[in-house]
């Protein structure tokens, strides 16, 4: 009645409220007070009044009493009942029960035994059979059958982990709604949409209408968990605003301890939030599992397994340490797209040892970015760290293609680069084609748009495609594994940055790495232990290990849970119930649901469908306190009728002034408080300043360090340096040559640089000299491996080597090498030397300082190499100078550029050249130049951005 939860027993005694009106003109007469008076006959002729007189009228306040105690006399006799039980079914068929006993209805589990038992009772004390059906056991047929049977069924039923399909279930109903007319549907929903609630519920809409019992508020849920650089980050989600805004999530190990508490609230009428565990990284990673507090559901749990795991990743890069522009460099593509789920740390370029230094930290991944062959202890410590289960995640570039090959590759390469839709090549850039269902990669999306326009090829052998995890649209690979012991090697075959592809900038590319990193030790053991379980001919799966109930609490697995596969991403099945799957060390986490899911409330509106709330509040019988009321308001009416009519002597007389009487009571006082804050402030201090010079125990320890002379010459003044081989004749010759050189570089450009330098790569330090100049002696012997070691970090750090192998009149193309070509080779072996090629006509070291066509030395007919360039873009064709990212690191040539460069103080040569002439020793020195500004300025020559400052340079 009026909207409101009120019922009567008897509603006809509500008639007797049209007598109000009556009452009220009854209740207005009151006959007059009688008065005392004494008996003296004048006095009582005297004051006699007339016999007419009107009587007095009843206070309006009096008469609205004593009509409210009228009315609640009415009410009370018409039996009320606040919050009165829902009505009955009324009906005589079959009663069916549907019951929606996913996680979503866990929390209030019991209340809604509670509504079911309570309809059952209902049927069977009116005799009528009932098909109970729980709506998780999908297309099971509806049996009618007693109400105590049905109501033993219900008490042994228990919520499932996963969402309801109720679609599975429907036809059962509606062929037990054909088969008999006259059934009454009752269906307890859990007010979620999801499952489709609504289809479901148009399902229903057959000759009777259904009845619907949902809770008011579905319950919190968590769909997955991010572990990101800071925190270990939990998405919460709710249906409805009116669930509960605020909470606090647990975070629990794999034997339920406690490791943190996180609390979450929802924005106004948001569906989700995020709580935030800030732990350490090493407590991230024993984070099993993730409870909301106060919610007895599996979907109020996240299970977290290693594929949640921040696992430590190293970054180690073949560049060189002079990048013109490092936020183009692999290692700074690779360390972003690895950033959001792992810790990264890129080894610094100027470590000796790179490879040495990422393993001693212990990483899960380590990455080499273009790094060639490797040799030597990090050979057998990379070889050692794979068997161990760790991953060697590799990326080609010009040093491992021009790079001898190595039992670090997954498969066998072809040296060299493929190219495609350069000048000299028909083929287009090539795009990704679909991943294979082996691949990790599967289930990936968004690959139409990376091209690939340089690779490095794998030898077409027959065991390539089970190595390979993607492959272009012509069928070559992209990207290769093999699995070494317990570990994995993971090649793309193209660079980390975009010079060969734009895989890189793509979403793609970060979905990949995480599948690869996931691979980190404890995903190859789940591989095994699925391997091992799967038969013949079987895809490896994982059994069940441990299984969440509907309640979230974990247990045995039931005996219709399934093994699932073993790249299985859920979320949770009938089949495949939410919990842990797989051996102990290596445990695949299946949730109730994935990341990204969202709770949606079931909108039945419009469907004709009758909607009761699940647990209606307790019925209230209003009939005596509407009594009490009554007894009251007769009491205060007898208290005021007596002093109407003058009981209560002194009273009466000021009664009737009260309700007109607005005396004035205390007034309140506002009273203002003004607050001033006064800001201390504390003795100025006085401007900081730089002291003019060092302490005297700075300077006496500085001089106290065991720092060689011509070190500390070279740091103040630039150095020219050669190799002193051994031989005294050809070390008079680089000397003088770097001389002559240096002369040329005061004479013709601003740079002034102090006396060449013999140094020694196993005892001196190299970092001083921007070129070192090594004449290659066959006869001299071969430096130790510390040397070898100094002099690749040299070059990592942004040093140049030039090796002059001065062989070019015994070179022959088409013969065997040189002793000097070969003694290089050997000494290059433990080197990382990047992909070569001879100078182009267009590269920026041709145009430094002097424009020239080729390096000349004593000879002129051996070619100069240097860093091979990616292919120039199509757009830059017209460019007067290409140039790479970095200065190249090595220069090999064999033209005898020292004896060309040598000369006396006044300028004459003292060494003959082939054939010789003044020209051929201008040209050596103008190449001497230009090597030498070319490791001191890079490539800024062949930016464009700097062509207008550099004319309006020379116009002046």
């Amino acid at each position: 009645m009026l909207g409101l939860p009120l019922a009567f027993t008897v509603p006809a005694v509500l008639g007797a409220l049209v007598l109000l009106p009556a009452l009220w003109f009854l209740l207005r007469v009151t006959p007059p007070r009688p008065r005392r008076q004494a008996f003296p006959p004048l006095r009582l002729i005297l004051d006699e009044r007339p016999r007419d007189e009107t009587p007095a009228r009843t206070p309006p306040w009096l008469l609205l009493l004593r009509l409210a105690v009228a009315a609640a006399l009415v009410l009370a006799m018409a039996g009320p009942i606040w919050n009165p039980p829902p009505p009955s079914l009324g009906g005589s068929g079959p009663l069916a029960l549907l019951l929606d006993d996913g996680f979503a209805a866990a929390p209030d589990w019991d209340v809604r035994v509670a509504a079911a038992a309570e309809r059952l009772g209902e049927a069977g004390r009116a005799g009528r059979p009932v098909a109970l059906a729980a709506l998780s056991e999908g297309p099971r047929a509806l049996a009618p059958v007693t109400a105590a049977a049905a109501l033993d069924r219900l008490r042994a039923l228990k919520p499932q982990p996963t969402l309801v399909d109720r679609a599975a279930a429907l036809p059962a109903v509606r062929d037990f709604a054909a088969a008999h007319p006259d059934a009454d549907v009752v269906w307890i929903a859990d007010g979620l949409e999801n499952g489709g609630a609504r289809a479901f519920a148009e399902g229903l809409r057959f000759a009777r209408p259904a009845t619907v019992l949902a809770a008011a508020a579905p319950p919190l849920a968590l769909a997955g968990a991010e572990n990101r650089p800071d925190a270990l980050a939990v998405t919460v989600l709710r249906a409805d605003a009116r669930a509960p805004g605020a909470g606090t999530l647990r975070a629990y190990d794999l034997k339920g301890l406690a490791l943190g508490d996180a609390p979450f609230s929802f924005d106004g009428t948001a569906a989700s939030a995020t709580a935030s565990f800030a732990l350490p990284v090493e407590l991230r990673n024993e984070v099993a599992r993730v409870d909301v507090l106060g919610e007895a559901s599996a979907g109020a749990v996240t299970l977290l397994d290693g594929r949640w795991k921040r696992r430590r990743v190293d970054v180690v890069t073949g560049a060189s340490a002079d990048v013109a522009q490092p936020l183009l460099s692999p290692g700074y593509f690779v360390t972003k797209a690895l950033a959001p789920f792992a810790e990264v740390r890129e080894v610094p370029p100027n470590v000796a040892d790179p490879i040495g230094a990422a393993l001693d930290e212990k990483p899960s991944v380590l990455v080499l970015a273009d790094v060639g062959q490797v040799t030597g202890a990090d050979h057998d410590r990379l070889a050692r760290f794979v068997d161990e289960g760790g991953v060697l995640l590799r990326f080609a570039g010009s040093r491992l293609a021009g790079a001898p090959a190595d039992d670090l590759e997954p498969v066998n390469l072809r040296r060299g680069g493929r190219t495609f839709g350069g000048a000299l090549s028909w083929d287009k850039p090539k795009s990704l084609a679909p991943f294979d269902r082996a691949s990790p990669f599967f289930g990936l999306t968004d690959r139409r748009d990376v091209t690939v326009s340089r690779q490095v090829l794998a030898e077409p052998d027959a065991g390539l495609p089970a190595h390979t995890w993607a492959a272009l649209d012509d069928g070559t690979p992209l990207v290769t594994a093999d699995h070494r012991g317990k570990g994995t090697i993971v090649l793309f075959h193209v660079t980390g940055d975009t010079t060969w592809s734009n895989l890189p900038l793509s979403g793609l590319f970060v979905d990949m790495l995480r599948r690869v990193v996931a691979l980190g030790g404890e995903t190859a053991k789940a591989d095994d232990a699925g391997a091992a379980a799967a038969k013949p001919g079987e895809a490896a799966a994982l059994p069940p290990t441990r299984i969440l109930d509907g309640f979230g609490a974990l247990g045995a697995p039931p005996a219709t849970a399934k093994p699932v596969p073993a790249a299985f991403a859920g979320p949770g099945t009938a089949d495949h119930p939410p919990g842990f799957y797989g051996p102990a060390d290596a445990l695949l986490a299946v949730n109730a649901l994935n990341p990204g899911a969202a709770l949606l409330p079931a909108d039945l509106s419009g469907l004709g469908l009758a909607a009761l709330p699940l647990k209606a509040a307790e019925p209230v019988d209003l009939r005596a306190a509407l009594l009490v009321l009554a007894v009251v308001g007769f009491l205060a009416d007898a208290v005021a009728t007596a002093l109407l009519g003058g009981g209560f002597t002194g009273l009466g007389a000021r009664l009737p002034r009260l309700p007109g009487t607005g005396g004035r009571g205390a007034g309140t006082t506002a009273a203002a408080l003004a607050v001033a804050a006064l800001l201390a402030a504390g003795p100025g201090a006085r401007p900081a300043r730089a002291a003019e010079s060092l302490p005297p125990a700075a300077v006496a320890a500085l001089r106290q360090d065991h720092v060689p002379e011509r070190d500390m010459e070279a740091a103040l003044r630039t150095r020219l340096a050669y190799v002193a081989s051994g031989d005294g004749a050809v070390d008079e010759e680089s000397r003088e040559g770097l001389r002559g050189l240096s002369r040329a570089l005061t004479n013709r450009t601003s740079l002034d640089p102090g006396d060449p330098v013999a140094v020694d790569p196993a005892r001196d330090d190299l970092s001083f000299y921007p070129m070192i100049y090594w004449p290659v002696v066959a006869t001299a012997p071969q430096p130790p491996p510390a040397a070898v070691a100094k002099l690749s970090a040299y070059m990592k750090n942004g040093g140049t080597v030039l090796f002059d192998t001065r062989d070019a009149l015994s070179a022959r193309a088409d013969g065997p090498p040189t002793p000097e070509a070969h003694w290089l080779a050997t000494l290059l072996t433990g080197v990382d030397v990047p992909e070569l090629e001879p100078v182009p006509r267009d590269h920026v070291i041709t145009k430094t300082f002097y424009l020239i066509d080729n390096f000349v030395g004593r000879y002129n007919t051996a070619p100069t190499w240097v860093e091979a360039l990616p292919p120039a873009p199509p757009e830059a064709v017209n460019r007067p100078a290409r140039s790479g990212d970095s200065v190249s690191p090595i220069v090999i040539t064999g033209n005898d550029l020292a004896a060309a460069w040598a000369s006396d103080p006044d300028g004459e040569p003292l060494y003959p050249l082939v054939p010789g002439g003044a020209r051929q020793r201008e040209l050596a020195i103008r190449g001497g130049v230009n090597l030498v500004i070319y490791t001191l300025t890079g490539n800024y020559k062949a930016d464009q951005v700097h062509v207008k400052d550099l004319l309006e340079r020379l116009a002046h």
